[in-house]
């Protein structure tokens, strides 16, 4: 995953583009780099590092030229180096690219490149495109033709910008995304719109297997066979806009503190009354989604099963290609994402359409390359959520899922929506307590997290945030699986969370607790009711009991924060982690 810009205008193209690329940098930031057309020739300045550190070393901003290209990188082929870096020269230094997604053809093409003399300075599929258009440009000298003939040779998922030496920029769209910002004397071409948005909110969508090609302000769009495609300008929500940290010290503490709010927001009526009624007619219904939104999906497994008897089948996006045979005909299909743009749900979402599938989305980002291939959505409305880990975008997923159960049974639910963010917020007024307990998780290797019923896939989603912001090791187990193979891991050097409510499940999951206890391990209850069993005790206010799994969550995500603030690490920004993983 990563995040590429591009600016033609009037204006000094390297501070924009060094400015854009730092409120893209959640969608990757080991390396960075820009090019600009500085007189007859272009520049490149790159290295690795975030986008402050690399621009600081190199002076990014200070390079000259109105039109240039830039990357932020998320290593998928080839090592954190700066010859891996982006952008790309071509042999001759008269191109330059930048390339997100997979070439999946990139060994073919790269063998044959080399057999016709061109030699490569990096190890990434990326390279192999600037040289082939290169080589495009000198057999016709047409720009236009040029890119048909390049992406016609390319297979794989990719977006990619290419500036030339004469000044001409040119951009085109596989499967990942590209949208263009329309100032009155400029252009903006970007993997997201937060690249321009403090800029303009006139925006162009890029449709998939489309080019565009900018020259002296002249902007073109054309489909892969070269056909001219009218732009449609639209307008994009400025809610987007609002990226700053304020007095944060992470955008992760600022996301987990605005969920008192974000799980109040108004939600569009209509889309959940339209989107339960296809439920409610589906023939077969599946769910899917990955990471955060899988863990959503299993809750609305949950939900739907226990109040409104609706049989539903959870799918992990990247499976489904392995199995594809597991989607019925005509059935209902409903993709849980954050961004819109996750290469497995995608890809999931085009193997249930080849079914003929009726796609529902529940999605962040209502202009998403998922809202496109849906036939209806829901808008989360939580605003932008820069912290690689879900956090507000996690429980506005929930909030969606309880709101579409409870139009399914009726109002058998009923939620408190006040009572539910009163609850959050007295959560988050307990960070100076969980502060404290982060510290006990320094140095330990292992943590466990348990829950039953509607808590399980709360514990995985709990276990998946202390492994992306914290490194430790975490797993969320059922706790009556603990017998049957856990336990024989359990000792004095682990940790073990249990999520315990006092519901149904409140008895057994103490008796869980004892015997883990038995072998020496701590345990960190969370409750609204405490227990000598616990080792230390996360208060969560009472509430009804069904709800639980919307504020269970908050102290889990606080302590992750924490945890990673005591060992050092971002969490804003884990190893090895992307926002938006838009490469399969």
């Amino acid at each position: 995953m990563c995040s590429i810009i591009a600016y033609s205008g009037k204006k000094d193209a390297a501070p924009i583009l060094v400015r854009s690329l730092g409120k893209m940098e959640y969608r990757g930031y080991d390396s960075v780099g820009i090019a600009t057309k500085n007189g007859n020739i272009i520049d490149v300045k790159k290295g690795v590092g975030k986008v402050s550190e690399v621009s600081q070393n190199l002076h990014l901003d200070g390079m000259t030229g109105t039109i240039g290209i830039g990357h932020t990188r998320w290593a998928t082929h080839g090592r954190v180096t700066k010859e891996n870096a982006h952008p790309h020269y071509s042999n001759s230094g008269k191109i330059a690219i930048v390339h997100n997604g997979i070439i999946e053809n990139f060994q073919e093409l790269k063998d044959q490149l080399a057999l016709d003399g061109f030699s490569f300075q990096s190890d990434t599929d990326s390279e192999i495109i600037a040289n082939l258009i290169q080589q495009k440009f000198e057999e016709t000298g047409n720009i236009k033709q040029t890119i048909i003939e390049t992406i016609s040779k390319l297979k794989g998922h990719y977006s990619f910008m290419v500036i030339f030496e004469d000044g001409t920029l040119a951009a085109a769209r596989s499967r990942e995304p590209l949208v263009i910002g329309v100032e009155k004397d400029g252009y903006y071409i970007s993997s997201d719109v937060l690249g321009f948005i403090e800029k303009t909110d006139n925006a162009i969508y890029i449709d998939n297997e489309n080019f565009v090609v900018i020259n002296n302000l002249d902007l073109k769009i054309f489909n892969f066979n070269g056909i001219s495609i009218k732009p449609n300008i639209t307008k994009v929500s400025k809610e987007f806009a609002d990226v700053y940290k304020g007095d944060y010290a992470h955008f992760t503490l600022k996301e987990i503190s605005e969920q008192n709010e974000t799980i109040l927001i108004s939600r569009n009526t209509t889309q959940i009354e339209q989107v339960s009624k296809e439920i409610q007619n589906a023939k077969n219904l599946y769910v899917t989604g990955s990471g955060s939104s899988y863990n959503a999906a299993e809750v609305m497994k949950y939900l739907l099963s226990k109040f409104t008897k609706i049989r539903i089948n959870t799918v992990i996006a990247s499976e489904l290609p392995f199995s594809p045979e597991t989607i019925e005909q005509n059935s209902t299909f409903i993709a849980i994402s954050q961004s819109g743009e996750s290469a497995d749900v995608l890809e999931s979402v085009r193997i249930a359409k080849e079914f003929k599938s009726n796609i529902l989305s529940i999605i962040n980002h209502p202009n998403s390359s998922l809202s496109q291939e849906s036939n209806h959505i829901v808008g989360l409305n939580c605003g932008p959520e820069i912290g690689v880990a879900a956090t507000k975008s996690f429980t506005s997923q929930l909030g969606i899922i309880y709101k579409i159960t409870d139009k399914l049974c009726g109002g058998c639910i009923n939620p408190d929506w006040e009572k539910v963010s009163e609850s959050i917020s007295e959560i988050l007024s307990q960070n100076k307590e969980i502060k404290e307990l982060s510290k006990n998780l320094k140095d330990i290797s292992d943590i466990y997290v348990l829950g039953r019923g509607i808590h399980l896939p709360i514990a995985k989603e709990a276990a998946l945030k202390l492994k992306e912001l914290t490194y430790i090791h975490a797993e969320g187990i059922p706790g009556g699986e603990l017998k049957h193979g856990p336990l024989a891991l359990m000792d004095s050097s682990v940790y073990v969370i249990i999520i315990n409510p006092d519901d149904s499940t409140y008895n057994d999951t103490i008796n869980s607790a004892n015997e883990i206890k038995a072998r020496g391990a701590k345990i960190i209850g969370v409750s609204n009711k405490n227990s000598e069993t616990y080792d230390y005790w996360i208060k969560i206010p009472e509430i009804n009991e069904i709800l639980y799994p919307l504020i269970e969550i908050i102290p889990i995500q606080l302590l992750s924060y924490y945890s990673a603030l005591e060992k050092n690490t971002d969490p804003d920004y884990p190893r090895n982690l992307a926002k938006s993983v838009t490469v399969k």
